[in-house]
């Protein structure tokens, strides 16, 4: 017989699987489209961000992403080595970082615009269940959408 104090444990109580594993299906699922474009899912996401604001700090943009400084300097540097944005230190503030699109940048986010579209193929949510989710999702981040 189960002890029932441990019924907390069992994985198929936990929130937190069903969310990580979702997570990398998604994930996995983009990889294909993504592959096209020479990017990852994180750079990806990156890029998204700049084709909506062009020019952020780097501490902006890894407040809207999650992304700590450690993860996100070198996929900045990446991003930059590969000519979709550039770098360049604050003038009134040196300790800030300014993130900015390049033309290539933008340029890319014409080949992009169909990953959305592509993506949405994938899944077996309706659109009313995947506006949902989101809302709950990003309700548990604390963010509504912009």
């Amino acid at each position: 017989m189960s002890d029932p104090r441990y019924d907390a444990l069992k994985l198929e109580n936990q929130l937190c699987f069903p969310l990580y594993a979702c997570a990398r299906t998604v994930i996995k699922q983009y990889k294909p489209f993504l592959d096209e474009l020479d990017l990852t899912y994180t750079q990806y996401i990156t890029m998204m961000v700049l084709w909506e604001q062009t020019s952020l700090t780097a501490k902006e943009l890894g407040d809207i992403l999650f992304l700590d400084s450690g993860t996100l300097t070198p996929l900045l540097k990446k991003l930059e080595s590969k000519g979709l944005l550039t770098r360049r230190r604050a003038v009134l503030d040196e300790r800030s970082l300014i993130v900015t699109v390049t033309e290539a940048g933008m340029a890319l986010r014409e080949r992009a615009v169909t990953v959305p579209e592509r993506m949405a193929a994938c899944s077996t949510l309706s659109p009313a269940d995947g506006a949902e989710l989101s809302r709950i999702l990003r309700s548990m981040l604390g963010r509504e959408p912009r």
